[in-house]
């Protein structure tokens, strides 16, 4: 694993407090309702049970990589069962953005990077009224998704395959307000700005942008400190494996660390 990457989850970990350390109550009652609330749900064992056979699932595909690629595995040829291992969020990080989603209950959601579908799935079921958007850069993973939505019974996800770059701008054009955002794609500086920059115009004062990876690289922190600095930004909240963008109005600007 990357030594900067452990470095600086070492120095997240002595640096950030829990909801106790935490003077807002906007962010106090967002880590007491949601962040910290590990309540077990039905949805999450359907999606969890999908989960596990994708971890046995033996088929090879070929990854068409439009981003920054992965830390661990440079092979385009792979198979499910190690995309799953490797790609997939882990069960705890999928069910805190499940919460964050039912939480913020957005009319519509965009997800920039579906991969095999899963947290587009919690997604799904977290927010069964909305309209949700997913975009995947590679048809033969975008394929094994849709299997997966279909699977856990999600019939209220559209998901577009191809370049971010070019289907995220076209998206927006027929996007009236942005309500909640996921950006889990690319993985570089320039292209996770540009993705915020587009968001800017639709965003509300209930909008919640959530970056994943802010620490991936030196590009990321980067990225993330300019996105911090934006001055539409009211409040931030540095979750290490995401960070939370939020636009209230009336709001003093500040920026939270929290454990997860």
């Amino acid at each position: 694993m990357n030594m900067q990457f452990v470095l600086d989850y070492l120095r997240h970990r002595l640096t950030a407090k829990s909801r106790h350390g935490t003077h807002s109550p906007f962010v106090y009652k967002l880590a007491d309702e949601v962040i910290y609330n590990f309540e077990a749900t039905q949805d999450a064992q359907i999606i969890e049970k999908q989960r596990k056979k994708l971890l046995n699932d033996d088929r090879y595909i070929t990854v068409t990589d439009l981003g920054a690629g992965s830390h661990l595995d440079k092979d385009n040829r792979k198979q499910i069962r190690t995309i799953a291992k490797n790609a997939l969020k882990k069960p705890a990080l999928a069910q805190l953005l499940y919460r964050l989603a039912r939480y913020n209950a957005p009319g519509s959601l965009i997800e920039l990077g579906t991969c095999l579908g899963i947290t587009t799935a919690y997604f799904a079921k977290a927010c069964p009224d909305a309209a949700i958007t997913t975009i995947e850069g590679c048809p033969q993973t975008a394929a094994v998704a849709q299997e997966n939505l279909n699977a856990v019974g999600c019939g209220n996800v559209q998901l577009l395959t191809g370049n971010f770059d070019h289907i995220f701008p076209e998206l927006l054009k027929s996007t009236e307000r942005l309500d909640f955002v996921y950006i889990d794609g690319n993985h570089r500086k320039d292209a996770t700005l540009a993705y915020f920059n587009m968001c800017l115009p639709k965003v509300h004062e209930h909008s919640l942008l959530i970056f994943d990876d802010i620490y991936w690289s030196q590009g990321m922190k980067e990225a993330w400190q300019e996105i911090k600095n934006h001055p539409a930004v009211t409040v931030t909240v540095d979750l290490f494996w995401i960070g939370l963008v939020f636009f209230k109005k009336g709001q003093a600007k500040e920026h939270f660390k929290l454990k997860y």
